[in-house]
């Protein structure tokens, strides 16, 4: 779980949302340590399973949704920008034709 914890970093968020895949006991642990809510479903072999806020847990779709839209736009799914911040800004601009629901073939 050390890329959850990288990815984390020295964010405080206040709640935690991720798939089972990543429900382990040392990061629930270190997202309790940080004050936050941890909205991660219990794997199966589990002998005491946590309980699940699944609005919360409805909101990692909507997410997961928009990053599967943003790389439709080629140059974010195979990262043509050699620089971040060119990368960055084209993430920016694909965004905004997300979010307006228009088409546009940008290759």
């Amino acid at each position: 779980m050390k890329r959850a914890e990288e990815l984390l970093g020295e964010h405080q968020p206040q709640a935690v949302i991720a798939d089972k895949g990543y429900d382990s006991d040392e990061l629930v642990e270190s997202i309790h340590q940080r004050g936050a809510t941890v909205v991660i479903p219990s794997r199966s072999n589990r002998n005491h399973p946590r309980r699940l806020d699944k609005r919360s847990y409805k909101r990692r779709n909507l997410v997961e949704r928009f990053v599967n839209r943003l790389k439709h736009y080629r140059r974010v799914a195979t990262r043509y920008e050699k620089t971040a911040r060119n990368f960055l800004a084209f993430v920016h601009l694909a965004s905004s034709f997300v979010m307006l629901g228009v088409t546009v073939n940008m290759t």
